[in-house]
């Protein structure tokens, strides 16, 4: 336990630093110092991997802050994202992992950690009073946080770091010129995105991905707002349902009738570039891509953007979500130390500094209500709450399966499919056919 409360440490210092930095001052550092010993394991090292993204990038720029902190020599590698994904999966089934600490994608690859056991469970270490910092509350997180970060036994094996939720960005001015309000139901956004599309003058109503594979999460948006859970329980698929088949419509009219042409090849730089233009009165994409909308060096809409959660569908209000995390492997001789470094990388100071450089959306619900750290966002108020809101209704994006890539592929195409004129039902039927034996195959 740290005990140099009399005076203020250099150690101090650096850490009430980043906490100033989030617009979160000294008051909630000194109750995590007083409260956890952060020193306990002073002289060991541990090694992270991470994915290389302006979340590794907040924490690496403050990784002194928590060597200093605690004495943990800390050895962190940011690896672009599909490489650390694939080193991994080849490091854990070795059994032998190089890293401590590891980074993961569970829209991608939550199924497969758990059915490794590869992450220790955390338990024991929140169970530790010298351990726990009691200014992080696993209740503080989004219910999708926790519900990505549990398995099915119940057992919390990682830590939510960064979401992604979808929303809806939309023209306030092409609204405005046209009469209408924002939709609050998807047969209200057919509507909007209808009336919004003049290509005469080259704007449209909706914009969205038709690029196989990119195009899954705007799909779930749709198959969610349907009630329809791509793989249900006992790995059955509702992917030929009437709700998905309404959904795959859905899809195929909006990108069809009401979306720019060429929009079967878009992925979301090419959505954001149509958004951006002036030329898309509604846009459908992750809560991350907001900061460029309100650059007046690259964006002809600042100021004219809208931020909503995604309109309510006819079965279920939800937004498709997506997120990452940090767990300690289980084959790790420096678990306590390792556990640490997660409640460190994931307090409020430095969640707080990935929302307002617009580097991600913290699950932390306490920092998204937190109106000091919101006055920091450089983000207009209205994205907050559309994060907020989504935060109420989120939902998982993709199925937490193995084979997640599989699915993207080849529902990817069936998708691009409709989009040349295939027939919906046809196209999710051989998708479906095509798709069963390999999620049989992988749970076998």
């Amino acid at each position: 336990m740290i005990r140099s409360f009399g005076r203020t440490t250099r150690r101090q210092f650096l850490v009430t630093g980043v906490a100033a930095g989030a617009g979160v001052g000294m008051p909630f550092v000194r109750r995590a110092l007083a409260a956890t010993n952060w020193r306990k394991f002073d002289g060991t090292s541990i090694e992270v991997s991470m994915i290389k993204s302006p979340r590794g990038d907040i924490i690496q720029k403050n990784l002194k802050a928590f060597e200093d902190l605690t004495g943990i020599e800390v050895g962190l590698e940011q690896v672009p994202e599909q490489q650390q994904r694939q080193k991994s999966v080849v490091e854990f089934s070795s059994g032998r992992p190089s890293f401590d600490v590891c980074h993961l994608s569970y829209h991608v690859q939550k199924r497969l950690f758990e059915k490794g056991r590869w992450l220790a469970d955390l338990k024991p270490f929140l169970d530790d009073p010298e351990l726990r910092d009691p200014n992080l509350d696993p209740e503080d997180f989004s219910a999708a946080g926790k519900a990505y970060a549990t398995n099915e036994q119940g057992e919390l094996r990682s830590l939510p770091i960064s979401v992604d939720y979808w929303i809806i960005y939309w023209n306030k001015d092409l609204f405005q010129k046209a009469g209408l309000e924002f939709p609050q139901t998807f047969d209200a956004l057919i509507a909007a995105a209808e009336k919004l599309t003049d290509p005469a003058t080259g704007t449209y109503g909706f914009v969205a991905r038709g690029m196989k594979n990119a195009n899954l999460p705007v799909w779930a948006s749709f198959l969610l707002g349907y009630g329809v859970e791509p793989v249900g329980p006992g790995l059955q698929l509702n992917t030929t349902s009437e709700g998905a088949l309404a959904a795959t419509r859905m899809y195929q009219h909006l990108l069809t009738k009401t979306a720019p042409p060429g929009t079967i090849g878009f992925n979301w730089n090419e959505c954001q570039a149509a958004f951006l233009q002036g030329k898309a009165a509604m846009w459908l994409d992750g809560v991350g891509f907001a900061p460029p909308l309100e650059d007046p060096t690259k964006s002809r809409v600042v100021g004219k953007v809208g931020y909503a959660v995604m309109p309510k569908g006819p079965q279920a209000h939800a937004s498709a979500t997506f997120g990452d995390g940090l767990g300690i492997a289980d084959a790790s001789q420096n678990k306590e130390a390792a556990f640490l470094f997660l409640q460190w990388a994931l307090s409020k100071p430095l969640q707080a500094q990935l929302l307002q450089t617009g580097s991600g959306v913290p699950f932390r619900k306490s920092v998204l209500a937190d109106q000091t750290v919101r006055q920091g966002v450089k983000m207009p108020a209205a994205w907050v709450d559309s994060v907020i809101g989504s935060a109420e209704v989120s939902k998982f994006g993709l199925p937490v399966v193995v084979p997640v890539t599989e699915f993207r592929d080849i529902f990817g195409i069936a998708l691009t499919n409709t989009l040349s004129g295939a027939d919906p039902k046809d196209e999710l039927q051989k998708a479906t056919d095509q798709f069963r034996p390999i999620l049989e195959k992988s749970e076998a």
